[in-house]
């Protein structure tokens, strides 16, 4: 098999709106970059209100009808989507990787895992059935159903421009409901080309728009009286935001925030998997993850014979092109995130971290101008250092020192983030306790990044998570619709005469 063929389309990114694309009309844009060179790819459309009143007023038109087809109808418009999704996954992958930065094998698995939530969204016939009790009390029958919400919205971050939007619009437009994406203006495209893939797979205009853009879209988004609800995958003070304003209109939430996810290395641990599993999540897709293992916290004596392994394995990491077939770890995604990401190095030297492999004078032969940074390690990292409580998002893994199983659990809990964690140990005991014990949302037991499958659903707990559903999985049907219990008696069981009390069932 070839090299894949890398994307460098040059046209503007621009919205789509009642099926089709559209400039939109705010005159607004800024530049998109390939993080490997540098260089300004492409431009992007960037929406004001007017451009989003525009998106959601056609989602408004598109939902009484979409919400009227059976669900059986719209999960056959899903399967063809699906269909479509699979065939056109290396395109897609290209896209992420030309504008995000990450290996193109790491994209391709992206869009595998945007495509699971879709196969999860075909079965939304059996996914909306409701509860249904008869006789619950004499002469009446009492059942629920579950009805979508209207207009909903997506707001999600740049470092999965695939699979994060697919956590969100297959769900919702599978339930009924009509809805407005807002992806990142970092990397656009692919939510363009799903856009296009959705169309031709049969679904009505104007029941999945994007609108590209940047704060002013956000706003214009969480101001609107028709959208009824929205979902937002970013950083935690965004998250806060977001969740804050969504109540303040009245739209229900949620909002999945930031992430300092911690790996325990217990001593029995099997240290060959212990160093695979810590460089492959702490420096794939260059850290850029909400679920990338940020710190390692080593208990007892692990550390002294794990940390000559790290230090080489961090210093062979080949970075480099993403599209090029050895490239472990691309660029950063922004010069500015480069930037920030040097200076919490600093902060960490500064603070007093041990950094043993420092990746600030990454280079790359070729591509001068490339956003690079290599993987970085420190050890001997306290919990008031910097580089220890923010979310750094990059490939930086700090390394921490506790003596017991109890102490490193305490760490982890004391943490103001609780999206996600791992343990590695051959103790069942150990096992058990971490995962009854730990107060994060999403555990792995011996697996790194224990991201759930398309059934079970994302999301953390703490700083991490603001609202009160998971994404994706029956926690995201359930928050895209809204039960309805209806009772019902027919003439023949009805008493005569007024009742002025509470009923009760007799």
């Amino acid at each position: 098999m070839g090299a894949p063929e890398a994307f460098t389309a040059t046209a503007t990114v621009g919205h789509f709106m009642q099926g089709q694309a559209t400039p939109g009309a705010s005159g607004r844009s800024q530049p998109i970059y390939n993080p490997a060179t540098g260089q300004v790819a492409r431009q992007v459309a960037l929406a004001d209100a007017g451009d989003v009143g525009t998106a959601v007023a056609a989602a408004q038109a598109a939902f009484p009808s979409w919400a009227d087809t059976p669900p059986l109808r719209r999960a056959r418009v899903l399967f063809k989507f699906l269909e479509l999704m699979n065939q056109h996954r290396d395109t897609l992958a290209a896209m992420i990787t030309a504008e995000h930065g990450k290996v193109f094998t790491d994209a391709q698995g992206e869009v595998t895992r945007g495509i699971e939530i879709i196969e999860f969204a075909c079965g939304i016939a059996q996914l909306l059935k409701g509860d249904y009790t008869e006789q619950v009390s004499t002469g009446i029958d009492n059942w629920t159903l579950r009805q979508p919400l209207g207009v909903v919205a997506g707001v999600t971050p740049f470092n999965f421009p695939c699979m994060v939007p697919c956590w969100m619009f297959p769900v919702a437009i599978a339930a009924g409901n009509t809805f407005v994406l807002k992806p990142s203006p970092l990397d656009p495209s692919p939510s363009l080309l799903m856009a296009e893939l959705f169309k031709q797979a049969g679904l009505p205009d104007g029941v999945f728009n994007v609108v590209q853009g940047d704060k002013a879209a956000v706003d214009a988004l969480l101001q609107h009286p028709d959208v009824r609800a929205i979902s937002f995958v970013g950083s935690t003070p965004v998250a806060h935001h977001i969740a804050q304003e969504a109540a303040r209109f009245g739209k229900r939430v949620q909002a999945l925030g930031g992430a300092k996810n911690h790996m325990v290395v217990m001593p029995d641990a099997e240290l060959d998997q212990v160093v695979d599993a810590l460089i492959g999540s702490a420096f794939g897709s260059a850290g850029e993850r909400c679920m990338a293992v940020s710190v390692a916290v080593l208990v007892g004596d692990v550390a002294d014979t794990i940390m000559p392994r790290l230090i080489e394995r961090t210093q062979q990491l080949k970075t480099t092109n993403g599209m090029e077939p050895d490239a472990e770890m691309g660029p950063i995604v922004t010069a500015a995130a480069r930037e920030r990401i040097r200076g919490m190095i600093a902060s960490g030297v500064q603070q007093g971290a041990k950094l043993l492999v420092d990746g600030r004078s990454q280079t790359v032969p070729g591509h001068d101008d490339g956003f690079w940074l290599g993987g970085t390690l420190f050890d001997h990292v306290t919990p008031g250092m910097r580089i220890y409580q923010d979310e750094i998002f990059g490939p930086v893994l700090s390394c921490v020192r506790v003596p017991d199983f109890n102490a490193a659990l305490d760490l982890v809990n004391a943490h103001a983030f609780g999206n996600g964690v791992a343990c590695f140990t051959r103790d069942g005991h150990v096992a058990r306790e971490f995962g009854r014990r730990v107060q994060v949302g999403m555990v792995g037991i011996n697996v790194p990044i224990p991201v759930p499958m398309a059934w079970h659903g994302f999301g953390g707990w703490k700083a991490s998570l603001f609202g009160d559903m998971h994404a994706y999985g029956e926690e995201g049907v359930r928050f895209y619709t809204k039960q309805k219990s209806i009772m019902q008696r027919w003439p023949q069981s009805t008493p005569k005469g007024a009742v002025f009390v509470m009923p009760t069932a007799k």
